[in-house]
């Protein structure tokens, strides 16, 4: 019975001084109550109470919680059920809110992101809900968020996971589609032998072009071939005629001239009679006798000497 005393008033006070300390984790808040009424909120750490005075009524996490809000029917502006369900992330941020504003906060998001759901899918038709999910996500949010200030609630963002609509309108939506997509195979196909067209012309266009581009500049440079042969003859003529003028005004020269004359006649005389059973006779003899016999003195005079000496006089064809 002596000990008993000491062992009592030791696990009192140990009772004591577990219910006077309390240890927050981090991310969380505790509602403290004294007397059973609103004192404080308890931070992350070691916290002290009065014991039998105060104590712990709510514990709230801090953390961003997420919410599967439950599927739903929702009829749009074009009289279309569709069943609709999503999940919400929202976040405690005022502890003395969450626990007073509300008997239970997670309900009451939960109905209202419902309805607001319902309310915004029923301003829009159904091809709308699928084309603007980001803007019903917002719109839900925004609804939500005004009224849960009042629950110490803060909604961050709400994310549509299904838009189921009917039967009979995902079959009239597949048969929509196909029709769609057959329509644009042929506009394609369309498209295509169009562009097929424009090319082939286009390719005969410029290898038409290119044709008589080559024919011209063929043409081009046949002409400037022809000229330049021209030009080259008529050189080649200017330098002949200048040489045998020169070799006219040389010493001889006019006796040369009359013998290429006297051959050329003779010549041609010879022909003549072989080609033609009629012979042709010069009306004047004394001429040709003439040429014919100036060519033959030629022929019999000795070579001349190279010296130089004047000009002297030869008697020319008649």
């Amino acid at each position: 019975m002596e000990f008993s005393v000491p062992i009592i008033i030791l696990v009192i006070a140990i009772i004591v001084i577990s219910q006077s300390v309390k240890f927050v984790p981090q991310q969380n808040a505790w509602v403290r109550e004294r007397l059973g009424k609103y004192h404080s909120t308890m931070t992350p750490g070691p916290n002290f109470l009065i014991p039998f005075i105060d104590k712990v009524a709510y514990k709230h996490s801090l953390k961003e919680i997420p919410l599967d809000v439950p599927s739903q029917i929702c009829i749009t502006r074009d009289n279309t059920q569709l069943q609709v369900d999503g999940i919400l992330y929202f976040q405690v941020t005022d502890p003395m809110r969450a626990s007073y504003g509300s008997s239970n906060y997670i309900v009451a998001v939960t109905q209202l992101a419902q309805t607001s759901l319902r309310s915004v899918i029923g301003k829009l038709e159904l091809d709308k809900t699928f084309e603007e999910r980001d803007v019903i996500n917002a719109q839900v949010v925004a609804a939500i968020d005004e009224a849960a200030l009042n629950w110490g609630v803060k909604v961050l963002r709400y994310e549509i996971k299904d838009l189921t609509p009917p039967k009979e309108i995902l079959l009239a939506m597949q048969a929509q589609i196909t029709a769609e997509r057959g329509k644009r195979a042929l506009i394609a196909a369309s498209e295509g032998r169009r562009q097929e067209q424009i090319n082939i012309a286009t390719g005969e266009r410029e290898a038409f072009i290119a044709r008589s581009e080559g024919q011209r500049q063929a043409e081009i440079n046949k002409a400037q071939g022809e000229a330049a042969a021209i030009v080259a003859v008529a050189e080649a003529t200017a330098k002949a005629i200048r040489q045998v003028a020169d070799a006219i005004q040389s010493p001889g020269g006019d006796q040369a001239v009359q013998l290429k004359v006297a051959e050329k006649a003779v010549e041609a005389f010879a022909q003549l009679a072989q080609k033609n059973n009629t012979m042709i006779v010069p009306g004047n003899m004394s001429e040709v006798a003439g040429l014919i016999g100036t060519a033959m003195a030629l022929m019999k005079q000795p070579p001349k000497d190279t010296t130089p000496r004047p000009p002297s006089t030869v008697t020319g064809l008649r």
